[in-house]
Formats: structure tokens, sequence, C-alpha cells
């Protein structure tokens, strides 16, 4: 099991405002085994839905929280006003390079088009070999679901090879998130070559 104290965690999840109670919920519980682990939170920064509340979360828990955001968005007051590690940056493709620097994994939580955009880009990118790091999708209340149908798919018609289905972890609740970061390996760097042999 990997030691994650003082290690960086990137969290993907939605930024609405309309927020289901039951993954706020989800989002505390999260929060909570960061801070126990010792992990810190590398975010987009938001103030508002799930990314704001885990934020707020981990803060208040006494954790860590790094924030990533473009100057767009700091420009209609967005941004976090707990964090204190804020970058700004001119893109949203800077914002997704910067959150995955120097992390030991990434989590996914429940969102929408952007964090899901944030996801596949991770997804393709570790099986180019350009992240090797554990890549955990939580699946609460199955929502994420039809994006594993639809990736399974992808390789049932050799449009992936069925070991990129290990390129990610699926755990149902976020409580289980942290457990499957420290437990599952990187990926192997050699993962360009089994991509161009797909």
């Amino acid at each position: 099991m990997k030691n994650l104290k003082g290690a960086r965690v990137t969290v993907y999840c939605a930024g609405s405002t309309k927020v289901n109670p039951i993954y706020l919920a989800g989002a505390e519980r999260l929060a909570k085994k960061m801070n126990e682990a010792g992990a810190e939170l590398v975010f987009g920064g938001g103030k508002t839905g799930l990314m704001g509340h885990i934020a707020t979360q981990v803060i208040q828990g006494g954790g860590v929280a790094h924030a990533v955001m473009p100057h767009f968005l700091k420009d209609i007051e967005m941004n976090h006003p707990l964090v204190e590690d804020f970058i700004f940056v001119d893109t949203m493709s800077e914002r997704k390079q910067l959150l995955l620097a120097h992390t030991e994994g990434l989590i996914a939580l429940p969102g929408g088009c952007g964090t899901l955009e944030e996801l596949l880009e991770a997804i393709t990118l570790k099986r180019l070999g350009q992240y090797l790091k554990p890549i955990i999708i939580v699946n609460q209340e199955g929502f994420y679901t039809p994006q594993l149908e639809m990736l399974k798919r992808m390789v049932d018609e050799d449009f992936m090879r069925p070991e990129h289905l290990n390129l990610w972890t699926v755990v149902n609740d976020p409580s289980e998130a942290i457990d499957a970061i420290r437990s599952t390996a990187d990926w192997d760097a050699d993962a360009l070559q089994m991509a161009v042999n797909n």
C-alpha cells in the first residue's frame, strides 16, 4: 500500500451549484479519507458545487488544497476563498496539464461535461504513457455506468485493447477512492508501445 502522506491527489468533479445532497455527502467522505491519509487535494479552484464543497471540507478538516484556475473564471469571482495556494493560468488546457502535474493519482467524482472531458483526457494520456498514476472512477449511484459501458464497447469493437480496461479502477463510493489509489500500481512506462501495437 502506498503512503500518501504529503502526496498530491487530483479530484475532478462538478462545479455546478445544483448538486444532489447524496453527492455532497460523498465528497465529505472523500475529504475525510484524504485528510486521514495526509493526502493533499489538487482541484480546479471553484467555490461552488462538489468542487467547492470538497475543498471546504478538506481545509476545515485541517488538510491542504491546491487550486488551478483560468483567469477568466477568477474574473467572475469563482475562485474558492479558503484556498491559499492558487495558480492562475490563461487556458483550460494549461489548467488540465497542471492539475495532473506531480500527482500520485486522480479521482473522478460525478460531474458534467467538463469533468467527463478531463477524465477521458487523463485516460487517453495514460494509454499513451504520458500519465502513469492511478485513475479512480467513483461510480456513486451508478453515475458513470453508461460511460463505463461505452469504454467496454470500445474494447469489444477493437478500438482499444482488453488491457486498456485496466487504465482505470472503479469504486462505488467516494470513501473507497483513497484506498484504491494506495493499492493500484502505476501504469507501465511502455504504454505508448502498447498503444502503437493496438
